[in-house]
């Protein structure tokens, strides 16, 4: 292919990902191959082409069962992942304890959000006003199943497991219940800090996702170290 025909494809490629990422900022929910057409002008094929081109370049989750469907385009979720996030006029399921925390962050014009959720180990409810000046108090926990260098082997599998517990007791006896193995646990402080440039520009045009040693940088930047956090084979 052409370096005029790569431009273009990559070009009409990027209108399809920030046409997602408004649908889902101003409504909540996924858009359709018809939603999305009818935003960029482009025909069905050429979106349905985009969104595998997307999803190949893990900038959007598209359903195995269903590979017109758009899963996540985190932060954002089209399926209950155990978060919701309700702001002035909008309401977003949250893929994740990350992700649910970073919805203020990316929209400038939300100053803040409702984050709720339930501990999976006891059931009790937790709320949080999440704003971008500062973390919501709590001594709520956050519990990240798997390490970041594995995360995209199954990406809803592991946003699916990065909750939010009552206390590192509640993990404990999670973790007892159903056998898996500990991961990595955090205070809310630090979680916000994860969430709050991870996503930066993201809705804007020409978004570029961070390469390994930027993510790390960031992740040790906001105090996250170890090998959980290595993004390295």
């Amino acid at each position: 292919m052409n370096a005029p025909a790569t431009a273009s494809r990559a070009a009409r490629t990027e209108s399809v990902r920030t046409a997602v990422y408004a649908h889902f900022a101003a409504t909540g929910g996924a858009p359709t191959v018809a939603d999305l057409a009818a935003r960029t002008g482009l025909p069905s094929s050429g979106v349905r082409s985009a969104l595998d081109a997307l999803h190949d370049h893990r900038d959007l989750v598209l359903d195995p069962r269903e590979p017109e469907r758009i899963v996540m385009a985190h932060p954002f979720a089209s399926v209950p992942l155990g978060f919701s996030v309700m702001g002035r006029g909008t309401l977003w399921w949250g893929g994740c304890a990350w992700d649910s925390f970073a919805v203020p962050h990316l929209l400038t014009d939300e100053p803040d959000v409702l984050v709720a959720t339930r501990c999976p180990a006891c059931g009790t409810p937790h709320a949080w006003v999440v704003g971008r000046q500062a973390p919501p108090p709590g001594d709520q926990v956050a519990h990240f199943l798997t390490p970041v260098r594995h995360i995209w082997d199954d990406v809803v599998h592991a946003c699916a497991h990065q909750r939010l517990f009552c206390s590192a007791a509640c993990v404990h006896d999670w973790l007892e219940d159903t056998g898996l193995t500990p991961g990595y646990l955090m205070d809310l402080p630090t979680l916000w800090r994860l969430a709050r440039g991870w996503y930066a520009g993201r809705m804007e045009p020409g978004y570029v996702r961070r390469d390994p040693a930027s993510a790390a940088s960031y992740f040790a930047d906001v105090g996250l170290r170890g090998p959980f956090w290595g993004l390295g084979n």
